[in-house]
């Protein structure tokens, strides 16, 4: 007998029951099967995080072209059906891409200009207002629960006043700064509106180029799951001009019946502000409580306070997660978690692309979870797709 029979796990057992048991080899079979499972999956979500991981960490190192590129994408969901309907109005697609970026930065050109002119031009009329508010401020100080006196306001003021001055440096770091992001989102922006000329003009050979790229059997399958993704790309996008047109209307309404001075361009503000998460609301909100207080006094102001936060209400607890959810086919609660985890890991931006990432991400994975491109009336092939990145005629975005 061959000495390597002695460690073979099919040895038959020694007659002897006081003999040494025979070694043999330990295999996956002698693991509980919840074990082996659970180690399985555990490698692998391992290896996944560790992938996203590296892929976020080096995003982050390029965020000043990867922003402005993301922002291009969200512009041409939003404008690609304005470009498509041009086109089928036997416009030619150069010049209709050329009117409809050209029309959109007007739009908002001329929006933001309304909104400089009429609060220029309602200054001087609010800045008496504002001192005779501030007069207010002091007397209510002064008379009201705190009962400060003259004196202890006037403290105040000075110790105030010497905070700032012992921390010129400080300010002046922080201005610096402020100007250099400034600087950065000029940038970004000229970047994006240069990569959205070709993401209405050429999406369509762009994405075939790219997808031309991939071994010609997973072709298919991602030429369709990108496609699907792009459709619940543009579907939020509409869905968050319907949310940002109802915090407009809402907040621009309640202004005007409480008599609040610039309604119109703070509605104005609103709509446009609605497309910077968190923040944008914040600081839309802040200014029409704001203008009802220095304008018409402190109940006024209150009550401009509860129709902000009913609109604002209104717009995270019902419009994202029940209507964009719907649009975009994701549950109430993954909006949600999705926002939060974008703006905690990402700030603004994670806050911004963190739903419309997540939206097709997850139409991508449905597509190519239910092997969609087998059973589609008129599926693109590998090889019309390999002929579209050699050189298609084709352009636009992707359908």
């Amino acid at each position: 007998m061959d000495a390597s029979d002695a460690l073979r796990t099919d040895a038959p057992a020694p007659s002897d029951p006081d003999a040494p048991t025979p070694y043999r080899r330990v295999s996956d079979a002698d693991l509980p099967f919840a074990l082996r499972i659970s180690a399985a999956w555990a490698w692998r979500l391992a290896i996944i995080l560790a992938v996203v991981s590296a892929l976020l960490w080096g995003l982050a190192h390029v965020s000043f072209l990867v922003v402005p590129v993301l922002v291009a994408a969200l512009l041409a969901g939003l404008l690609s059906p304005i470009v498509a309907w041009l086109v089928r109005a036997r416009v030619p697609r150069g010049l209709a891409v050329a009117i409809t970026e050209l029309g959109f930065m007007g739009l908002v050109a001329g929006l933001l200009t309304l909104v400089g002119r009429q609060i220029s031009e309602g200054f001087s009329q609010l800045w008496g207002e504002a001192i005779a508010g501030l007069t207010e401020v002091q007397k209510w100080l002064a008379e009201g629960p705190l009962q400060l006196t003259a004196g202890q306001l006037e403290t105040y003021i000075h110790d105030a006043q010497s905070l700032l001055q012992n921390n010129q440096s400080t300010l002046v770091s922080g201005v610096l700064s402020v100007g250099s992001s400034a600087g950065h989102i000029i940038t970004g922006a000229l970047i994006a509106l240069f990569v959205l000329v070709f993401f209405l003009l050429e999406g369509e050979r762009i994405w075939r180029f790219l997808v031309g790229l991939l071994p010609r059997a997973a072709q298919p399958a991602a030429n369709g799951a990108g496609r699907a993704g792009w459709r619940s790309l543009v579907s939020y996008v509409r869905v968050q001009v319907l949310v940002a047109a109802v915090d407009a209307v809402g907040i621009g309404v309640g202004a005007a019946i409480l008599g609040v001075p610039l309604a119109l361009p703070l509605a104005i503000l609103v709509f446009v502000s609605s497309f910077i998460p968190v923040v944008g609301s914040l600081v839309s909100g802040a200014v029409a409580v704001l203008l009802a207080l220095v304008a018409n006094g402190l109940v006024n102001a209150v009550i401009m306070l509860v129709v902000v936060v009913a609109v604002q209400q209104l717009e995270s607890h019902v419009l994202q997660p029940l209507v964009m959810g719907r649009a975009v086919s994701l549950h109430p609660v993954a909006v949600v978690l999705s926002v939060a985890a974008g703006s905690y890991l990402a700030g603004i931006p994670g806050a911004l692309f963190a739903v419309p990432a997540l939206a097709v991400v997850n139409s991508a994975v449905r597509f190519i979870s239910a092997r969609a491109w087998e059973t589609e009336t008129a599926p693109r092939g590998s090889a019309e797709i390999s002929s579209g990145a050699a050189g298609a005629t084709e352009s636009g975005p992707i359908p």
